[in-house]
């Protein structure tokens, strides 16, 4: 049976098959951030707080250079179905180039990231943690984005358990390396924070080694690292062109939660860590819905690389039912068990522990009701970049997040009064903005002239 002839079920069965190791690593991944959280949680809450900020601050920088990874995806994807080989080899080397060059322009805004952040409002204290962290953390940037290159590689070439299995030794080592070097086991000294940065570093660089030793020894044919220093400018200008809308609309969403974060941050030490918590849990949910619009980016390039236009329309479909299945079971859980899931991450003795959760219920209750728009809006993104239409979701993002989203955050949180659950209100606004935007550029434009593209070939 072809492609053109699936059933929605036959549809449903493939994306999961191809989805759910995404989903997994998704979630591995994840909780390389979710442990330094947790485990810095319980060594003290100024440190959280601190970790918070730098966390937001490395992860909006990685964001932005992951686009040129995440458009080796659908490349990777449309030339498979051309059974084009060289081009597979080409895209995926001018990505490694593009990461690389990213992470020399992003050393210095990491290594003086201190003074940015006072400059924002930040306490002295946290400011201080926070460029501790990240004067670390910035030697993990390439081996980071180096991973995601070859993770999107190996997806877009269907080869999505691998990446499942060594993002999860990789997270279970991060759990083994935190333990040693925040808390001083094992004859190790207690470094807190400096601990969970040299962890996070480790971890990135066992990732990245794990991929390229699958990548050497199961695809040999593509020589992904023959003759490496050789430029390909050609690709190297087509990996560009498609990856950097990417990283932008990226850098917009992330943007959007690390300005949430500053805004928490003027709130005082307590809301700040219950947002840090309410956000590594709402991230936790995303990853469902990231890790499905990751197979609809590699299905719409499949389907763009055949010129099968049902099959993308009847995929796309499949990607958002299953992702607003995924929504409505994270609702039920942040709604029935806020409490214990928020005070998982703290310290039992520490003094703030009661006013953070109390908090983080109240954030979470908010976090329920963007996640639906949240999950349509990633899938909608997905299925775009599979098609190659990057550019004109970019600005519709932009103005999504910033345009509605931040203006909505200031105005509830602040000049109506209402702190941090009106901060998170602007957020479900903006996601909805950009989910309703995405969703009409997709059925309403794309779809429609990839159908007359496709019926005159």
């Amino acid at each position: 049976m072809t492609a053109r002839h699936l059933s929605y079920p036959d549809h449903a069965r493939a994306v999961m098959a191809l989805g759910l190791p995404l989903v997994g690593g998704h979630l591995a991944q994840f909780l390389i951030g979710l442990t330094d959280t947790m485990m810095i949680g319980w060594y003290g809450a100024e440190e959280l707080a601190a970790l918070t900020l730098a966390h937001s601050a490395f992860f909006t920088l990685f964001l932005l250079g992951a686009g040129v990874a995440w458009a080796v995806m659908p490349l990777v994807a449309s030339y498979a179905a051309r059974d084009d080989q060289v081009m597979i080899r080409r895209a995926t080397r001018m990505a490694l180039w593009l990461s690389l060059i990213f992470c020399a322009l992003s050393a210095p805004v990491l290594w003086f990231s201190g003074p940015l952040l006072r400059l924002l409002g930040q306490t002295e204290g946290v400011a201080a943690n926070a460029q501790i962290y990240l004067r670390i953390a910035l030697f993990g940037m390439a081996p980071a984005l180096g991973m995601l290159v070859i993770k999107s590689y190996l997806a877009g070439l269907e080869h999505t358990r691998i990446v499942f299995w060594v993002t999860c030794l990789a997270a279970a080592l991060n759990v083994g390396f935190n333990w040693v070097l925040i808390f001083g086991n094992l004859g190790f000294p207690a470094l807190g924070i400096r601990g969970a940065a040299i962890a996070s570093v480790l971890t990135h660089g066992v990732s990245l080694a794990g991929c390229i030793a699958y990548a050497r020894a199961r695809l040999p044919e593509h020589n992904l690292f023959v003759r490496f220093w050789r430029p390909d400018w050609e690709v190297f200008v087509q990996v560009f062109r498609l990856g950097w809308p990417i990283g932008l609309t990226n850098l917009s969403e992330v943007a959007l939660f690390a300005g949430s974060a500053v805004l928490m941050g003027w709130l005082g030490t307590v809301p700040l860590a219950a947002h840090g918590i309410s956000v590594q849990l709402a991230t936790a949910a995303f990853m469902v819905h990231m890790g499905l619009s990751n197979a609809a980016t590699i299905r719409a390039g499949n389907a763009f690389g055949r010129g099968d236009a049902d099959h993308l329309a009847r995929g796309a479909w499949t990607v958002l039912a299953l992702s607003a299945i995924a929504s409505l079971l994270t609702v039920a859980l942040f709604l029935l068990a806020p409490a214990p899931l928020v005070g998982a991450f703290l310290d039992p003795d520490d003094p703030d522990r009661a006013a953070i959760v109390a908090s983080g219920v109240t954030l979470l209750a908010v976090a329920a009701l963007f996640q639906l728009v949240d999950g349509a809006q990633v899938v909608a993104l997905g299925v775009l970049r599979g098609v190659q239409d990057t550019r004109v979701p970019m600005w519709m993002a932009a103005f999504a997040y910033w345009g509605v989203g931040m203006p909505a955050a200031l105005g509830f949180g602040f000049w109506l009064g209402w702190g941090g659950p009106g901060v998170w209100l602007g957020l479900v606004l903006g996601l909805a903005a950009a989910a309703v935007l995405l969703l009409a550029r997709f059925w309403g434009r794309t779809l429609p002239r990839f159908h007359n593209t496709a019926a005159t070939a």
